[in-house]
């Protein structure tokens, strides 16, 4: 069996064979064991998700759904009337997925062939460089500067013949900074396909989606991860010239989005003012969460649009630092890569939350 085992991987795709794959975030309930607190009191700042939960809509719509049992309008009709409705556009420029990430993957199946070109402007979202080399293709990384700025110029540059799709995070994920309108105009004059990830638009409130009308080569992403609280039902937008949203209606799976998520999103909508009250609140703790953090000799705080504050470990050992603060219950995310060594990414909690986090740095310090 173990020879036959050896046998079956010469017909896997070999550029697969050595892909590293996408580090997603802590599940709690593994940690069994290395934690100094129950479960369920472990305080969970990974995975910038909202910690406040969806609208309670939501979960009574879903607890009364009668239609679970059956299939979705595939053609998304009412869904992407109400995505439109939302995001200020027109229905034909919209297709929903389950989870922005869905919409990268599916955008890179679009237009990357094996051996074609995507650029990325790192450190950024690491699914980018998981799309592109699953489909194939070769990623093209752009560094940014010490601040994370994108380095206009050698984005353009970089642009080949074989370039076919320039992705950037606005705000970036995981410094929480934003690129100025203007340097992606510059990017979008190059010619080439360009996706603006805008995941964390609620938080920072800059948008390009009324320039997708006039940039035919301009596609904006959206999710309902963070500003609706709905990470765990999985739905994601994005606004695309129409054209493009008509290839990427033809490709997508059929079904992809589910049910469950058109009722969340339907509720999430008619709620819009709690959501965005709740929005509100996240954007003043991550304010006070920043100017906290400052006041830590050995933290370097960046200032974010985001739900979330990155921060370079001055002093010590972030990865150490990480395991300290999971074992008293508190979940960060650590990076060790080129351009983020000794960083960790912290989203933005509750008011109590951030009380907990400052005490156990300062504990650790002492």
């Amino acid at each position: 069996m173990a020879d036959l085992g050896k046998e079956v991987e010469r017909f896997i795709r070999p550029h697969l064979a050595g892909l590293v794959g996408y580090s997603a975030s802590t599940a709690p309930e593994t940690l069994l064991g290395q934690l100094e607190v129950p479960v369920e009191g472990v305080i969970k700042l990974d995975a910038n998700e909202n910690p406040y939960g969806c609208s309670p809509r939501v979960m009574q719509a879903l607890a009364g759904c009668k239609d679970l049992n059956i299939y979705p309008d595939d053609g998304q009709q009412q869904l992407r009337e109400m995505l439109a409705g939302y995001a200020g556009t027109a229905a034909e420029n919209i297709v929903a997925a389950g989870g922005s990430n869905q919409l990268i993957d599916l955008i890179v199946r679009l237009f990357v062939d094996a051996g074609d070109e995507v650029i990325s402007c790192v450190p950024t979202f690491d699914l980018y460089r998981f799309s592109t080399q699953i489909s194939g293709g070769k990623l093209v990384s752009v560094p940014r500067d010490a601040n994370f700025a994108v380095d206009v110029k050698a984005v353009k540059a970089a642009v080949s013949r074989r370039t076919k799709l320039v992705f950037l995070a606005n705000p970036n994920n995981p410094t929480g900074n934003t690129i100025p309108k203007q340097d992606i105009l510059g990017i979008l004059d190059a010619g080439v396909p360009v996706v603006v990830d805008e995941a964390y638009y609620e938080f920072g409130g800059e948008t390009l989606v009324p320039l997708v009308g006039r940039y035919e080569n301009l596609m904006v992403l959206r999710t309902f991860s963070k500003w609706a609280g709905l990470a765990g039902i999985r739905v994601g937008y994005g606004i695309f010239p129409p054209r493009i949203a008509d290839y990427l209606m033809r490709i997508k799976v059929p079904y992809n989005v589910s049910q469950a998520a058109i009722v969340a999103v339907r509720e999430s909508l008619v709620d819009r003012d709690y959501l965005m009250d709740r929005v509100r609140a996240i954007i003043a703790e991550r304010e006070r969460l920043f100017g906290e953090l400052k006041k830590i000799a050995w933290l370097r705080p960046f200032p974010s649009q985001a739900n979330f504050i990155f921060c370079t470990v001055l002093k010590g050992n972030a990865g150490e630092l990480h395991k300290k603060l999971q074992e008293k219950g508190i979940l960060l995310r650590y990076f060790d890569r080129p351009l983020l060594k000794n960083g960790l990414r912290i989203s933005v909690g509750r008011p109590e939350h951030t009380d907990a986090l400052i005490r156990v740095l300062n504990e650790i310090v002492s």
